[in-house]
């Protein structure tokens, strides 16, 4: 039996991402990730799908306040992505 590597679905990844960007349960998060999401999601490259992913796993103030630039920015979570959402602006 040969081995084999699964195959990565970036879409499902791309759509779990949208979802999960637009319910965070703190608005402002909400609005500056769920809209940057829906604006730039579909042309988000793999590495950028996984870094997104990624800093959505941290809790929605910390992401808030590292877009804001209220808290410094631990190094794991400061990638040219975070540059991107910092220059986002919501449409409200």
């Amino acid at each position: 039996m040969p081995d084999s590597v699964p195959t990565i679905d970036w879409e499902t990844r791309r759509k779990r991402l949208m979802h999960r960007a637009h319910y965070r349960g703190f608005k402002e998060a909400d609005l500056i990730l769920g809209g940057f999401a829906r604006q730039h999601g579909p042309d988000l490259t793999p590495d950028e799908i996984l870094m997104f992913e990624d800093l959505l796993g941290a809790k929605d103030h910390d992401i808030y306040a590292w877009i804001t630039r209220t808290l410094p920015v631990p190094a794991n979570y400061d990638p040219p992505l975070l540059e991107r959402l910092r220059a986002f602006r919501p449409s409200v």
